[in-house]
């Protein structure tokens, strides 16, 4: 069992992450008479029931049960409102607790509804994907989308505890996998130590023994970052490392997860990198030999056209008609560009045709 603590500034209270084994039969039980003397409610999604409502329910046998339909879709003011209503009918208190169970989507609308309701509860994060322990469950982001934006309503606010359990990967379908590897590629590029390790092990970045032993080492790389800028108005801005062209895929409607559009957008943010910063291009090159061997789809097969037009709705943007990017820039460095979007345009279509 591993103990990271994130300090928590807005509420003077703690972020405590725990990464161990058997967290529903172990840790949850446990917690259950607190949880029940506090008032608690448990959400989760659909997907994540049916693989672990019978546990769930022996684990935290009493608590009311809020599930919400699976998928990024349903990560909406109708999803948020729905759950803060069942919040309000479970009579839940100002010291109660929500216990969100599940990947990236539970965390974020979890997170969010628990920063509202009666101006702020406590939250315990319980990620079952690979995505969500090492990067989305970390740091206190909590969001929704709205008018087609990624993440355009949301509120920083640390949950109280992280519950990290390795076990969950055993039901999660190759593709999940793959997502989650795109933020641990992205933490290789912000970590020297973390990026040799994964180019020693490519051959089994999909092992689950392998990933089961590298979610501490991310967690705390994340929690370092966190830890020093919670509100992120400086240095976490680098965990940003190829999401603008990666969230403008997304919201493109490309066929693809959070994750692989991440690893996508940084293939082309490290070209960019390349052409516009004098990035060290042996180590890019060794990043793109990586990205390569987790992704299945051809990066050149969409549409970064439209894609660019889209980075311009990133909430990152500090002016008009500009896309902000943070960048790799030598193994362990990042650094920052502001492209006028004309520029970023023409270079994603000619990065594109290069790849």
């Amino acid at each position: 069992m591993k103990t990271i603590r994130i300090k928590c500034r807005e509420t003077a209270k703690e972020s405590v992450i725990i990464c161990r084994k058997n967290v529903l039969s172990k840790q949850l039980a446990s917690d259950l008479p607190w949880l029940k003397e506090r008032g608690g409610i448990v959400f989760t999604d659909s997907n994540v029931f049916a693989l672990y409502g019978k546990q769930i329910g022996a684990c935290l046998e009493g608590l009311p049960v809020f599930t919400m339909p699976a998928g990024e879709e349903n990560k909406n003011e109708q999803t948020l409102f729905a759950l803060l209503r069942a919040m309000a009918e479970a009579g839940l208190r100002r010291n109660s607790v929500l216990i969100a169970i599940g990947g990236g989507v539970v965390g974020d609308v979890g997170g969010l509804a628990a920063s509202l309701y009666m101006r702020g509860i406590d939250c315990i994060q319980v990620p079952t994907t690979l995505l969500a322990q090492v990067d989305s469950s970390v740091g206190g982001k909590t969001a929704i989308d709205f008018c087609g934006v990624k993440n355009l309503i949301g509120a920083f606010r640390q949950p109280v505890r992280v519950y990290a359990d390795p076990a969950f990967f055993g039901t999660l379908p190759p593709r999940e996998i793959r997502c989650g590897l795109g933020e641990i590629i992205k933490h290789g590029a912000l970590n020297a130590r973390l990026f040799g390790e994964l180019l020693e092990n490519r051959s089994r970045l999909t092992d689950l023994g392998f990933l089961a032993s590298i979610v501490p080492e991310n967690i705390q790389i994340k929690a370092d970052v966190v830890r020093k800028d919670p509100a992120e108005t400086g240095l976490r801005r680098c965990l940003n490392l190829g999401h603008t062209t990666g969230h403008a895929l997304e919201l493109s409607g490309a066929d693809l997860s959070h994750g692989e559009c991440v690893l996508i957008g940084l293939l082309y943010e490290s070209r960019l990198a390349l052409r516009c910063r004098g990035a060290d291009g042996e180590y890019l090159s060794s990043l793109g030999s990586l990205i390569r061997d987790v992704l299945v789809c051809d990066p050149r097969a969409f549409d970064m056209r439209s894609a660019a037009h889209l980075a311009l709705l990133d909430k990152k943007n500090t002016k008009k008609d500009s896309v902000t990017l943070a960048v790799p820039l030598r193994m362990g460095e990042v650094s920052y560009l502001e492209l006028p979007y004309a520029e970023y345009e023409r270079a994603l279509e000619k990065i594109g045709r290069t790849l």
